[in-house]
Protein backbone atom coordinates (compact mmCIF):
# COMPACT_ATOMS: atom_id res chain seq x y z
CA UNK A 1 0.00 0.00 0.00
CA UNK A 2 1.15 3.91 -0.78
CA UNK A 3 2.75 5.25 2.13
CA UNK A 4 1.05 8.52 2.15
CA UNK A 5 2.25 11.73 0.87
CA UNK A 6 4.98 13.58 2.35
CA UNK A 7 5.02 17.06 1.55
CA UNK A 8 6.02 19.61 3.59
CA UNK A 9 4.35 22.77 4.70
CA UNK A 10 1.09 24.13 6.26
CA UNK A 11 -2.01 22.03 4.37
CA UNK A 12 0.15 19.34 3.18
CA UNK A 13 -1.35 15.98 3.81
CA UNK A 14 -0.17 13.97 6.59
CA UNK A 15 1.67 10.93 5.81
CA UNK A 16 0.41 7.52 6.69
CA UNK A 17 0.18 6.25 10.31
CA UNK A 18 1.22 3.38 11.86
CA UNK A 19 -0.71 2.09 14.82
CA UNK A 20 0.81 -0.22 17.90
CA UNK A 21 -1.59 -1.60 20.37
CA UNK A 22 0.25 -4.26 23.23
CA UNK A 23 -2.26 -5.92 25.25
CA UNK A 24 -4.20 -2.59 25.23
CA UNK A 25 -7.67 -2.31 27.51
CA UNK A 26 -9.84 0.39 28.50
CA UNK A 27 -12.05 0.39 31.62
CA UNK A 28 -14.82 3.21 32.50
CA UNK A 29 -14.92 3.87 35.84
CA UNK A 30 -18.21 2.56 37.32
CA UNK A 31 -18.31 -0.28 34.66
CA UNK A 32 -19.05 -4.21 35.34
CA UNK A 33 -16.43 -4.98 32.61
CA UNK A 34 -13.86 -3.43 29.87
CA UNK A 35 -15.18 -1.61 26.96
CA UNK A 36 -12.19 -2.67 25.44
CA UNK A 37 -11.00 -5.80 26.25
CA UNK A 38 -6.30 -6.61 26.11
CA UNK A 39 -5.26 -6.20 22.18
CA UNK A 40 -2.34 -6.81 20.55
CA UNK A 41 -2.37 -5.29 16.99
CA UNK A 42 -0.43 -3.46 14.76
CA UNK A 43 -1.67 -1.93 11.61
CA UNK A 44 1.28 -0.73 8.94
CA UNK A 45 0.96 2.56 7.08
CA UNK A 46 -1.63 3.06 4.42
CA UNK A 47 -3.31 -0.64 5.62
CA UNK A 48 -7.58 -0.79 5.04
CA UNK A 49 -8.77 -2.66 7.75
CA UNK A 50 -12.05 -3.88 8.15
CA UNK A 51 -12.66 -3.88 11.70
CA UNK A 52 -15.78 -6.80 12.96
CA UNK A 53 -16.91 -7.90 16.30
CA UNK A 54 -20.09 -8.37 18.19
CA UNK A 55 -21.83 -5.42 19.67
CA UNK A 56 -19.88 -4.51 22.83
CA UNK A 57 -16.28 -6.56 21.92
CA UNK A 58 -14.72 -2.61 21.94
CA UNK A 59 -14.39 -1.43 18.46
CA UNK A 60 -15.69 1.99 19.07
CA UNK A 61 -13.96 2.79 22.10
CA UNK A 62 -10.57 1.55 19.67
CA UNK A 63 -11.30 3.66 17.14
CA UNK A 64 -11.82 6.58 19.51
CA UNK A 65 -8.95 5.71 21.69
CA UNK A 66 -6.71 5.62 17.78
CA UNK A 67 -8.22 9.49 17.32
CA UNK A 68 -7.28 10.70 20.56
CA UNK A 69 -10.42 11.31 22.02
CA UNK A 70 -10.75 9.05 24.19
CA UNK A 71 -8.71 10.47 26.83
CA UNK A 72 -4.79 11.23 27.29
CA UNK A 73 -2.38 9.54 29.60
CA UNK A 74 -2.68 12.67 32.36
CA UNK A 75 -6.51 13.10 32.29
CA UNK A 76 -8.23 12.21 35.24
CA UNK A 77 -11.47 11.48 33.33
CA UNK A 78 -12.73 8.12 34.53
CA UNK A 79 -11.07 6.19 31.70
CA UNK A 80 -8.82 3.84 32.39
CA UNK A 81 -6.03 2.46 30.11
CA UNK A 82 -3.47 -0.43 30.93
CA UNK A 83 -1.20 -1.43 27.81
CA UNK A 84 0.04 0.76 25.36
CA UNK A 85 -1.17 2.37 22.46
CA UNK A 86 0.96 4.17 19.77
CA UNK A 87 0.34 6.00 16.42
CA UNK A 88 3.52 6.81 14.99
CA UNK A 89 5.05 6.10 18.37
CA UNK A 90 3.05 8.75 19.99
CA UNK A 91 0.01 8.49 22.53
CA UNK A 92 -2.74 9.23 20.12
CA UNK A 93 -3.51 12.39 22.06
CA UNK A 94 -0.18 13.85 21.45
CA UNK A 95 -0.66 12.96 17.63
CA UNK A 96 -2.48 16.25 16.42
CA UNK A 97 -4.40 15.64 13.21
CA UNK A 98 -2.57 12.34 12.22
CA UNK A 99 -5.82 10.68 12.73
CA UNK A 100 -9.55 11.63 11.73
CA UNK A 101 -12.75 9.98 13.60
CA UNK A 102 -15.64 9.79 11.63
CA UNK A 103 -17.87 8.88 15.32
CA UNK A 104 -21.48 6.47 15.07
CA UNK A 105 -22.96 9.18 15.82
CA UNK A 106 -22.81 12.38 13.11
CA UNK A 107 -24.93 14.73 15.69
CA UNK A 108 -21.84 14.88 18.11
CA UNK A 109 -19.27 15.87 15.43
CA UNK A 110 -21.64 18.56 13.77
CA UNK A 111 -20.64 21.69 15.53
CA UNK A 112 -21.03 24.82 13.51
CA UNK A 113 -23.99 26.43 12.61
CA UNK A 114 -23.40 25.76 8.45
CA UNK A 115 -22.51 23.25 6.44
CA UNK A 116 -19.55 24.56 5.06
CA UNK A 117 -18.05 26.08 8.43
CA UNK A 118 -18.45 22.59 9.92
CA UNK A 119 -16.52 20.95 7.12
CA UNK A 120 -13.54 23.84 7.12
CA UNK A 121 -13.23 23.17 11.14
CA UNK A 122 -10.79 20.47 10.68
CA UNK A 123 -8.50 21.95 8.22
CA UNK A 124 -8.74 25.31 9.61
CA UNK A 125 -7.48 23.69 13.12
CA UNK A 126 -4.85 22.49 11.11
CA UNK A 127 -3.44 25.57 9.74
CA UNK A 128 -4.40 24.88 6.25
CA UNK A 129 -4.28 27.95 4.02
CA UNK A 130 -7.46 29.80 3.49
CA UNK A 131 -7.58 28.94 -0.23
CA UNK A 132 -6.76 25.29 0.30
CA UNK A 133 -9.29 24.63 2.84
CA UNK A 134 -11.86 26.52 0.07
CA UNK A 135 -10.35 24.18 -2.53
CA UNK A 136 -11.23 20.74 -0.12
CA UNK A 137 -14.54 21.94 1.50
CA UNK A 138 -15.78 21.96 -1.90
CA UNK A 139 -14.39 19.08 -2.61
CA UNK A 140 -15.16 16.73 -0.22
CA UNK A 141 -18.88 18.01 -0.27
CA UNK A 142 -19.29 16.48 -3.61
CA UNK A 143 -17.48 13.23 -3.01
CA UNK A 144 -20.19 12.49 -0.21
CA UNK A 145 -22.79 13.58 -2.74
CA UNK A 146 -23.63 16.46 -0.99
CA UNK A 147 -22.33 19.04 -3.79
CA UNK A 148 -25.64 20.41 -4.13
CA UNK A 149 -25.81 21.64 -0.74
CA UNK A 150 -25.05 25.65 -0.10
CA UNK A 151 -22.28 26.15 2.17
CA UNK A 152 -24.40 28.13 3.95
CA UNK A 153 -27.50 25.80 4.90
CA UNK A 154 -27.88 25.55 8.64
CA UNK A 155 -26.55 22.19 9.92
CA UNK A 156 -29.52 22.29 12.43
CA UNK A 157 -31.79 21.81 9.33
CA UNK A 158 -30.31 18.60 8.28
CA UNK A 159 -31.46 15.02 8.45
CA UNK A 160 -29.67 12.38 10.42
CA UNK A 161 -28.32 10.95 7.02
CA UNK A 162 -27.27 14.28 5.62
CA UNK A 163 -25.30 15.53 8.88
CA UNK A 164 -23.70 11.69 8.46
CA UNK A 165 -22.21 12.79 5.22
CA UNK A 166 -21.21 16.30 6.48
CA UNK A 167 -19.18 14.66 9.04
CA UNK A 168 -17.51 12.31 6.57
CA UNK A 169 -16.67 15.73 4.68
CA UNK A 170 -15.35 17.34 7.36
CA UNK A 171 -12.81 13.87 7.91
CA UNK A 172 -11.62 13.82 4.37
CA UNK A 173 -11.33 17.63 4.32
CA UNK A 174 -8.59 17.24 6.78
CA UNK A 175 -6.48 14.64 5.04
CA UNK A 176 -5.59 12.65 7.76
CA UNK A 177 -3.06 9.67 8.09
CA UNK A 178 -5.52 7.38 9.12
CA UNK A 179 -9.30 7.52 8.34
CA UNK A 180 -11.38 5.95 11.18
CA UNK A 181 -14.72 5.43 10.33
CA UNK A 182 -17.40 4.23 12.94
CA UNK A 183 -20.49 2.65 10.71
CA UNK A 184 -20.42 5.45 8.19
CA UNK A 185 -22.98 4.00 6.33
CA UNK A 186 -25.51 2.94 8.80
CA UNK A 187 -28.19 5.48 8.52
CA UNK A 188 -27.73 6.39 5.10
CA UNK A 189 -29.91 5.40 2.23
CA UNK A 190 -28.33 2.30 -0.53
CA UNK A 191 -27.47 5.63 -3.00
CA UNK A 192 -25.83 7.45 -0.30
CA UNK A 193 -23.88 4.61 1.31
CA UNK A 194 -22.56 3.72 -1.79
CA UNK A 195 -21.05 7.62 -2.67
CA UNK A 196 -19.32 6.91 0.95
CA UNK A 197 -17.80 4.06 0.03
CA UNK A 198 -16.87 5.56 -3.32
CA UNK A 199 -15.60 8.82 -1.94
CA UNK A 200 -12.94 7.29 0.90
CA UNK A 201 -11.57 4.90 -1.37
CA UNK A 202 -10.70 7.39 -3.34
CA UNK A 203 -9.50 9.88 -0.53
CA UNK A 204 -7.11 6.88 0.17
CA UNK A 205 -5.69 6.08 -3.08
CA UNK A 206 -5.29 10.03 -3.25
CA UNK A 207 -3.80 10.38 -0.19
CA UNK A 208 -2.45 7.30 0.50
CA UNK A 209 -3.77 7.42 3.70
CA UNK A 210 -4.93 4.46 6.14
CA UNK A 211 -8.23 3.10 6.56
CA UNK A 212 -9.80 1.44 9.69
CA UNK A 213 -13.50 1.05 9.31
CA UNK A 214 -16.51 -0.48 11.66
CA UNK A 215 -19.60 -1.83 9.69
CA UNK A 216 -21.81 -4.46 10.81
CA UNK A 217 -23.34 -4.44 7.11
CA UNK A 218 -19.79 -4.68 5.68
CA UNK A 219 -20.00 -6.27 2.00
CA UNK A 220 -19.34 -2.81 0.43
CA UNK A 221 -16.62 -2.43 2.56
CA UNK A 222 -14.97 -5.38 2.05
CA UNK A 223 -14.22 -5.01 -1.46
CA UNK A 224 -12.06 -1.82 -0.63
CA UNK A 225 -10.21 -3.18 2.14
CA UNK A 226 -7.60 -5.91 1.89
CA UNK A 227 -7.55 -7.12 5.80
CA UNK A 228 -9.87 -8.10 8.44
CA UNK A 229 -9.87 -7.85 12.00
CA UNK A 230 -12.19 -9.25 14.30
CA UNK A 231 -12.36 -8.74 17.83
CA UNK A 232 -13.25 -11.68 20.68
CA UNK A 233 -15.67 -10.85 23.54
CA UNK A 234 -14.39 -10.26 26.22
CA UNK A 235 -11.13 -9.25 25.23
CA UNK A 236 -8.20 -10.22 22.31
CA UNK A 237 -8.44 -10.90 18.52
CA UNK A 238 -10.61 -13.31 17.37
CA UNK A 239 -9.43 -13.79 13.76
CA UNK A 240 -7.18 -11.23 11.22
CA UNK A 241 -6.36 -11.83 7.30
CA UNK A 242 -6.82 -11.09 4.00
CA UNK A 243 -10.33 -9.89 3.75
CA UNK A 244 -11.30 -12.95 1.17
CA UNK A 245 -9.81 -15.18 3.65
CA UNK A 246 -11.65 -14.70 7.09
CA UNK A 247 -14.95 -13.85 5.36
CA UNK A 248 -14.59 -17.04 2.72
CA UNK A 249 -17.44 -19.36 2.61
CA UNK A 250 -15.38 -22.31 3.16
CA UNK A 251 -13.21 -20.86 5.99
CA UNK A 252 -12.90 -22.92 9.15
CA UNK A 253 -13.38 -19.53 11.36
CA UNK A 254 -16.84 -18.93 10.04
CA UNK A 255 -18.82 -21.01 12.61
CA UNK A 256 -17.11 -19.09 14.79
CA UNK A 257 -17.92 -15.98 13.90
CA UNK A 258 -21.45 -16.79 13.38
CA UNK A 259 -21.29 -17.99 16.76
CA UNK A 260 -19.68 -14.50 17.95
CA UNK A 261 -22.66 -12.72 16.55
CA UNK A 262 -20.64 -11.06 13.37
CA UNK A 263 -22.05 -10.60 10.05
CA UNK A 264 -21.34 -13.02 7.12
CA UNK A 265 -21.83 -12.00 3.63
CA UNK A 266 -24.94 -14.16 2.34
CA UNK A 267 -26.39 -14.78 5.82
CA UNK A 268 -29.51 -13.24 6.99
CA UNK A 269 -30.07 -13.68 10.97
CA UNK A 270 -32.72 -16.52 12.11
CA UNK A 271 -35.99 -14.58 13.15
CA UNK A 272 -38.41 -15.75 15.47
CA UNK A 273 -41.99 -15.20 14.69
CA UNK A 274 -43.61 -16.24 18.36
CA UNK A 275 -42.45 -15.07 21.91
CA UNK A 276 -39.85 -17.26 24.10
CA UNK A 277 -40.13 -18.22 27.20
CA UNK A 278 -38.11 -15.20 28.88
CA UNK A 279 -41.07 -12.99 26.49
CA UNK A 280 -41.49 -9.37 28.96
CA UNK A 281 -45.21 -9.28 26.82
CA UNK A 282 -47.76 -12.15 27.56
CA UNK A 283 -49.77 -12.63 23.83
CA UNK A 284 -52.99 -11.39 24.61
CA UNK A 285 -54.64 -12.55 21.39
CA UNK A 286 -56.30 -10.07 18.44
CA UNK A 287 -57.70 -6.91 18.81
CA UNK A 288 -60.11 -4.82 17.48
CA UNK A 289 -58.68 -4.08 13.40
CA UNK A 290 -59.68 -0.43 13.81
CA UNK A 291 -55.92 1.96 13.06
CA UNK A 292 -54.79 3.18 16.51
CA UNK A 293 -53.19 5.91 14.81
CA UNK A 294 -54.69 8.19 11.68
CA UNK A 295 -52.63 10.98 9.42
CA UNK A 296 -54.52 12.89 7.04
CA UNK A 297 -53.62 15.22 4.92
CA UNK A 298 -50.36 15.83 7.05
CA UNK A 299 -47.32 18.22 6.15
CA UNK A 300 -44.59 17.66 8.68
CA UNK A 301 -41.50 20.43 9.49
CA UNK A 302 -38.50 20.23 11.29
CA UNK A 303 -39.26 23.78 12.33
CA UNK A 304 -39.66 24.25 15.92
CA UNK A 305 -43.27 25.87 16.68
CA UNK A 306 -42.67 29.63 17.73
CA UNK A 307 -44.10 31.82 20.62
CA UNK A 308 -45.33 35.09 19.38
CA UNK A 309 -42.45 37.77 19.88
CA UNK A 310 -41.44 41.29 18.78
CA UNK A 311 -38.56 40.02 16.73
CA UNK A 312 -39.99 39.57 13.04
CA UNK A 313 -37.37 36.81 12.16
CA UNK A 314 -38.83 34.85 14.44
CA UNK A 315 -42.01 35.14 12.72
CA UNK A 316 -40.57 33.61 9.05
CA UNK A 317 -43.05 30.47 7.80
CA UNK A 318 -42.00 27.08 8.89
CA UNK A 319 -40.68 24.88 5.89
CA UNK A 320 -42.33 21.25 5.39
CA UNK A 321 -40.14 18.63 4.44
CA UNK A 322 -42.91 16.46 3.58
CA UNK A 323 -46.91 17.31 2.74
CA UNK A 324 -49.58 15.23 1.44
CA UNK A 325 -49.06 12.08 3.55
CA UNK A 326 -52.11 9.67 3.98
CA UNK A 327 -52.01 6.45 6.48
CA UNK A 328 -53.16 4.25 8.96
CA UNK A 329 -51.23 2.30 11.95
CA UNK A 330 -53.27 -0.49 12.51
CA UNK A 331 -53.01 -3.15 15.65
CA UNK A 332 -50.47 -6.41 14.97
CA UNK A 333 -49.14 -4.13 12.11
CA UNK A 334 -45.17 -3.10 11.01
CA UNK A 335 -44.78 -0.15 8.73
CA UNK A 336 -41.72 0.49 7.56
CA UNK A 337 -41.28 4.55 6.34
CA UNK A 338 -38.37 4.07 4.12
CA UNK A 339 -36.01 6.50 1.08
CA UNK A 340 -33.86 8.57 0.66
CA UNK A 341 -32.19 10.83 3.73
CA UNK A 342 -34.26 14.37 3.79
CA UNK A 343 -37.51 12.95 3.09
CA UNK A 344 -38.43 13.89 5.93
CA UNK A 345 -38.50 10.13 7.14
CA UNK A 346 -37.98 11.14 11.13
CA UNK A 347 -39.63 14.07 10.78
CA UNK A 348 -42.70 12.21 10.11
CA UNK A 349 -41.91 9.56 12.96
CA UNK A 350 -41.61 12.20 15.49
CA UNK A 351 -45.01 13.71 14.28
CA UNK A 352 -46.85 10.39 14.29
CA UNK A 353 -45.63 10.04 17.99
CA UNK A 354 -47.00 12.99 19.26
CA UNK A 355 -43.41 14.88 19.88
CA UNK A 356 -43.93 17.45 17.16
CA UNK A 357 -47.12 19.27 16.34
CA UNK A 358 -48.22 18.69 12.74
CA UNK A 359 -47.91 21.80 10.31
CA UNK A 360 -50.71 20.68 8.99
CA UNK A 361 -53.57 18.16 8.72
CA UNK A 362 -53.98 15.73 11.34
CA UNK A 363 -52.70 12.90 13.51
CA UNK A 364 -55.46 11.42 15.42
CA UNK A 365 -55.83 8.03 17.60
CA UNK A 366 -58.02 5.71 17.50
CA UNK A 367 -60.57 4.78 20.04
CA UNK A 368 -58.81 1.90 21.62
CA UNK A 369 -55.31 4.24 21.52
CA UNK A 370 -57.15 7.47 23.21
CA UNK A 371 -59.23 5.09 25.63
CA UNK A 372 -60.17 7.53 28.46
CA UNK A 373 -58.52 10.90 26.88
CA UNK A 374 -60.74 13.65 25.90
CA UNK A 375 -58.31 15.04 23.09
CA UNK A 376 -57.72 12.75 19.82
CA UNK A 377 -54.02 14.58 18.99
CA UNK A 378 -51.51 12.41 20.59
CA UNK A 379 -48.64 15.94 20.33
CA UNK A 380 -51.78 17.56 22.74
CA UNK A 381 -51.33 14.59 25.53
CA UNK A 382 -49.17 14.45 28.87
CA UNK A 383 -46.52 12.61 29.26
CA UNK A 384 -47.66 9.98 30.99
CA UNK A 385 -50.58 9.84 29.34
CA UNK A 386 -47.99 9.77 25.79
CA UNK A 387 -45.89 7.47 27.39
CA UNK A 388 -48.22 4.70 28.26
CA UNK A 389 -49.80 4.68 24.49
CA UNK A 390 -46.85 5.57 22.11
CA UNK A 391 -43.43 4.52 22.89
CA UNK A 392 -40.55 6.21 20.72
CA UNK A 393 -36.76 5.43 19.97
CA UNK A 394 -34.84 8.55 19.07
CA UNK A 395 -32.34 7.83 15.98
CA UNK A 396 -29.81 8.98 18.84
CA UNK A 397 -29.93 6.51 21.74
CA UNK A 398 -28.66 9.09 24.19
CA UNK A 399 -31.03 11.59 23.46
CA UNK A 400 -32.99 9.49 25.36
CA UNK A 401 -31.34 8.63 28.49
CA UNK A 402 -32.23 10.66 31.57
CA UNK A 403 -30.70 8.44 34.64
CA UNK A 404 -27.29 6.99 35.70
CA UNK A 405 -27.77 3.06 35.28
CA UNK A 406 -29.25 0.28 32.65
CA UNK A 407 -31.36 -1.16 35.32
CA UNK A 408 -33.09 2.87 36.35
CA UNK A 409 -33.42 3.88 32.56
CA UNK A 410 -35.67 0.72 32.27
CA UNK A 411 -37.75 1.77 35.48
CA UNK A 412 -38.25 5.63 34.83
CA UNK A 413 -40.59 5.03 32.09
CA UNK A 414 -43.26 2.42 34.11
CA UNK A 415 -43.09 4.13 37.42
CA UNK A 416 -43.97 7.55 35.17
CA UNK A 417 -46.97 5.56 34.02
CA UNK A 418 -48.19 5.02 37.55
CA UNK A 419 -47.47 1.14 37.65
CA UNK A 420 -46.71 -0.72 40.92
CA UNK A 421 -43.20 -1.99 41.93
CA UNK A 422 -43.58 -5.50 41.50
CA UNK A 423 -44.55 -4.48 38.18
CA UNK A 424 -42.16 -2.50 37.51
CA UNK A 425 -39.59 -5.25 38.33
CA UNK A 426 -40.83 -7.87 36.58
CA UNK A 427 -40.65 -5.95 33.51
CA UNK A 428 -37.46 -5.15 33.93
CA UNK A 429 -35.89 -8.58 34.59
CA UNK A 430 -37.70 -9.49 31.55
CA UNK A 431 -36.38 -6.91 29.23
CA UNK A 432 -33.06 -6.89 30.55
CA UNK A 433 -32.55 -10.61 30.24
CA UNK A 434 -34.50 -10.47 26.13
CA UNK A 435 -32.12 -7.81 25.05
CA UNK A 436 -28.90 -9.46 26.48
CA UNK A 437 -28.62 -6.33 28.97
CA UNK A 438 -28.32 -8.34 32.26
CA UNK A 439 -24.85 -8.05 32.91
CA UNK A 440 -24.88 -4.00 32.28
CA UNK A 441 -27.87 -3.39 34.88
CA UNK A 442 -25.89 -1.20 37.17
CA UNK A 443 -23.63 0.73 34.82
CA UNK A 444 -23.60 3.93 33.14
CA UNK A 445 -25.69 4.18 29.93
CA UNK A 446 -23.31 6.62 28.02
CA UNK A 447 -20.74 3.86 28.98
CA UNK A 448 -21.91 1.42 26.54
CA UNK A 449 -21.35 0.05 23.42
CA UNK A 450 -23.67 1.48 20.42
CA UNK A 451 -25.10 -1.43 19.74
CA UNK A 452 -25.96 -1.92 23.45
CA UNK A 453 -27.63 1.75 23.68
CA UNK A 454 -29.52 0.67 20.76
CA UNK A 455 -30.61 -1.88 22.75
CA UNK A 456 -31.25 -0.30 25.51
CA UNK A 457 -33.44 3.04 24.19
CA UNK A 458 -35.68 -0.07 22.84
CA UNK A 459 -36.29 -1.59 25.88
CA UNK A 460 -36.98 1.60 27.90
CA UNK A 461 -39.49 2.34 25.16
CA UNK A 462 -40.89 -1.11 25.94
CA UNK A 463 -41.38 -0.89 29.39
CA UNK A 464 -44.39 0.64 29.85
CA UNK A 465 -45.82 -1.48 27.32
CA UNK A 466 -46.97 1.07 24.82
CA UNK A 467 -49.96 -0.33 22.36
CA UNK A 468 -47.56 1.75 19.36
CA UNK A 469 -43.71 1.57 19.19
CA UNK A 470 -42.38 4.45 16.79
CA UNK A 471 -38.18 3.46 16.45
CA UNK A 472 -36.18 5.22 14.38
CA UNK A 473 -32.99 2.82 12.67
CA UNK A 474 -34.09 -0.03 14.65
CA UNK A 475 -30.75 -2.38 13.95
CA UNK A 476 -28.38 0.58 14.18
CA UNK A 477 -25.20 -0.68 15.78
CA UNK A 478 -26.46 -4.42 15.94
CA UNK A 479 -24.47 -7.53 15.63
CA UNK A 480 -26.30 -10.59 13.69
CA UNK A 481 -27.26 -12.28 16.90
CA UNK A 482 -28.41 -8.92 18.55
CA UNK A 483 -30.25 -7.91 15.15
CA UNK A 484 -32.05 -11.07 15.09
CA UNK A 485 -33.26 -10.87 19.05
CA UNK A 486 -34.41 -7.38 17.92
CA UNK A 487 -36.58 -8.78 14.81
CA UNK A 488 -38.06 -11.54 17.09
CA UNK A 489 -38.91 -8.64 20.02
CA UNK A 490 -41.09 -6.86 17.33
CA UNK A 491 -42.70 -9.47 15.94
CA UNK A 492 -43.61 -10.80 19.19
CA UNK A 493 -45.19 -7.23 19.99
CA UNK A 494 -47.12 -7.78 16.06
CA UNK A 495 -48.63 -11.08 18.24
CA UNK A 496 -49.70 -9.26 20.97
CA UNK A 497 -51.61 -6.50 18.83
CA UNK A 498 -49.39 -3.84 19.37
CA UNK A 499 -48.57 -1.90 15.99
CA UNK A 500 -44.75 -0.70 15.21
CA UNK A 501 -43.59 2.27 13.07
CA UNK A 502 -40.05 1.73 11.71
CA UNK A 503 -38.06 4.49 9.96
CA UNK A 504 -35.21 1.48 8.50
CA UNK A 505 -33.04 1.60 5.39
CA UNK A 506 -32.84 -2.13 6.03
CA UNK A 507 -34.71 -4.39 3.60
CA UNK A 508 -34.17 -7.27 5.23
CA UNK A 509 -35.24 -5.99 8.70
CA UNK A 510 -38.64 -4.63 6.95
CA UNK A 511 -38.98 -7.95 5.50
CA UNK A 512 -38.38 -9.80 8.76
CA UNK A 513 -40.85 -8.55 10.43
CA UNK A 514 -43.49 -8.24 7.42
CA UNK A 515 -43.59 -4.53 7.46
CA UNK A 516 -45.78 -2.35 4.80
CA UNK A 517 -43.72 -0.27 3.19
CA UNK A 518 -44.28 3.86 2.88
CA UNK A 519 -41.64 4.80 0.59
CA UNK A 520 -40.57 8.88 0.93
CA UNK A 521 -39.34 11.43 -1.59
CA UNK A 522 -37.01 14.06 -1.16
CA UNK A 523 -40.06 17.62 -1.59
CA UNK A 524 -38.24 20.73 -3.85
Amino acid sequence: MPSGRADSGPGAAVPAAAVELEDYAVLHEGAAAPSLGPVTLRIEPGERVLLLGPSGSGKSTLLASLAGVLTSPEADDGVHESGSVRLDGLHPAEAKGRAGLMQQDPEAQVIMATVGRDVAFGPENLAVPREEIARRVTAALDAVGLGRLSPERPTGQLSGGQKQRVGLAGLLAMEPGLILLDEPTANLDPAGAAEVVAAVDESCRRTGAGLVVVEHRLEAWAAVCERCVVLAPGGGVLADGPVEEVLAEESPLRPRLREAGVWLPGETPRVRVGPPESSPAEPSGPRAAAPLLEARGLAVTRDPKRRWTLRRTDRAPRRAVQSGVDLEVRPGEALAVMGPNGAGKTTLALTLAGLLDPLEGEVTAGPELAAGLRELSPHAWRAPQLIRRIGTVFQNPEHQFVTSSVREELEHGPRLAGLDEDEVGRRTDALLASLGLADRADQQPFTLSGGQKRRLSVASALAAAPDVLVIDEPTFGQDALTWGELASLVNELLLDGRAVVAVTHDEEFAEAVNARIVRMEVQP
